[in-house]
């Protein structure tokens, strides 16, 4: 919420901040994991960064912008991605006037929010009281190329997706696990975009049996 405005960023550059980071705390391997437009971020740490990153896990996370399938079909509110595949300056007018629509979530995702994850509506608003520049660079960046291809991660990746979900539809992961070699998909038929993330227990242990070899 404190870092500079970053326009003009792709979600490729992630992998080199957050292997500054890395090097700061003298973390050379690592597992990462990515929620909705943390998955971009967190696959473009492995396909960058593939001889430090153990694996991938990834909610709820968005495919590059393709043809090969309905990329806005299913979702409740794609006028801010639509707004942003036009470039920085339409999404961030379309910033001024937006208004969440609450047919967003589910009532799994409400019931998330209001029990184990009420943390990240707290992180959110305190976030967006910074300014709106994250959140348009954001969504500029998952409109534009992305800097790498999902296919160049060869790192095992665990796909983590809500049946129900209405931010980022299941077509979204339906498209990446078709194409990173080393991706398998957990649906979770019932789950919205928050709910989803009721299953980070399990894929938190996933990620340490990667890193046992178990």
């Amino acid at each position: 919420g404190g870092s500079s405005p970053d326009p003009g960023r792709r979600v490729a550059s992630a992998a080199a901040d957050v292997a500054r980071i890395l090097d700061a705390a003298g973390v050379e391997r690592f597992a990462v994991m990515g929620a909705s437009g943390g998955g971009p971020h967190a696959l473009a740490c492995a396909a960058l960064l593939p001889e430090r990153v153990i694996g991938v896990a990834c909610f709820a996370g968005l495919a590059p912008v393709t043809d090969e399938f309905d990329w806005y079909g299913g979702m409740v509110a794609p006028e801010g991605l639509r707004a942003a595949a036009e470039g920085r300056e339409s999404r961030a007018r379309y910033a001024e006037i937006e208004e969440f629509d609450e047919a967003s979530f589910t009532a799994a995702d409400r019931a998330a929010l209001q029990g184990p994850w009420r943390t990240l509506g707290a992180d959110a608003a305190a976030a967006g009281s910074a300014g709106l520049d994250g959140l348009v660079d954001d969504d500029v960046a998952f409109a534009a190329p992305w800097g790498f291809d999902p296919a160049a991660v060869t790192v095992p990746v665990l796909l983590i997706q809500g049946g129900e979900d209405r931010v980022v539809p299941a077509a979204h992961a339906r498209w990446l696990v078709e194409r990173i070699p080393a991706a398998e998909l957990w649906l979770r038929p019932h789950d919205g975009h928050v709910s989803v993330l009721n299953a980070v227990p399990i894929a938190l242990d996933w990620l340490r049996g990667l890193e046992s070899g178990t």
